[in-house]
């Protein structure tokens, strides 16, 4: 089974870039995509994260990102879906912005790490990202698959424990006929994963996350994700915004 991968912005952040590059380009502003990815094909109606629930649209953003900012509706209503027919959905983590949509998707069984269900209740201090008011109506109705590690959901999607943004974080391995390809379960952009030359000069493979559980894990995770597939979709990079499909 293969399918396509589509990417639809549902939300955006303004921040330091060092959010993203840990120790690298501290003081740079930048704007990233938040996305909800439709996995086209099979039986099933599939996305991976569902996105912010509000929305800022606003030209200057999506001037930055170079693509169209979606609310949840109007995204899945360009490939003809509803809320309401989603079957299954995917989730990277659950930071807030990859989650905020979980209580519209009221008929889809919901893929997440277990971890991932243990901070959301019990948030370190320093993780404010992690709000319970979006899963517990999922939780209420019986939604939620915890999982405790790799796990084949459908044939030709795989779910991988990758902890390095989160000690849950799980990435999303599609099949496609262009090869596979690894939606990445970590907030990275493509320099996190080819890092510039300034960077490898220093023999650093890749660059962690700028937010992370634990550094030395997370370099190690990035540098392990890179062999998983053919091709690697780093969670927030600009580039998808402007794709009907990735890869291209």
């Amino acid at each position: 089974m293969t399918y396509i991968i589509h990417p639809i912005v549902m939300g955006t952040k303004v921040f330091d870039k060092g959010m993203m590059t840990y120790q690298h380009d501290y003081g740079t502003p930048y704007t990233i995509p938040i996305y909800c990815w439709y996995l086209e094909g099979g039986d099933k109606k599939i996305l991976v994260d569902t996105g912010e629930m509000h929305p800022v649209i606003s030209e200057e953003r999506e001037k930055a990102i170079g693509g169209k900012i979606h609310t949840f509706d109007e995204g899945l209503a360009r490939y003809g879906l509803t809320p309401e027919d989603i079957d299954i959905v995917l989730h990277t983590h659950l930071h807030n912005d990859h989650c905020e949509n979980d209580a519209r998707c009221v008929n889809a069984k919901i893929y997440v790490h277990e971890k991932e269900l243990a901070r959301i209740h019990d948030p370190h201090p320093l993780d404010f990202r992690y709000l319970e008011d979006y899963i517990e109506e999922a939780e209420e109705n019986g939604q939620i698959v915890p999982l405790t590690g790799d796990t084949e959901i459908a044939p030709g999607i795989t779910m991988i424990h990758t902890p390095a943004h989160t000690e849950g974080g799980m990435s999303v391995r599609v099949e496609t006929d262009k090869g596979s390809v690894l939606i990445c379960g970590f907030c990275t952009i493509l320099e996190n994963l080819y890092p510039p030359k300034a960077v490898t000069a220093m023999e650093m493979e890749v660059i962690p996350p700028g937010t992370h559980v634990n550094a030395y894990e997370a370099y190690e995770t990035l540098t392990r994700a890179k062999t998983l597939a053919d091709h690697i979709l780093p969670l927030h990079e600009p580039k998808w915004a402007g794709m009907e499909s990735v890869p291209e």
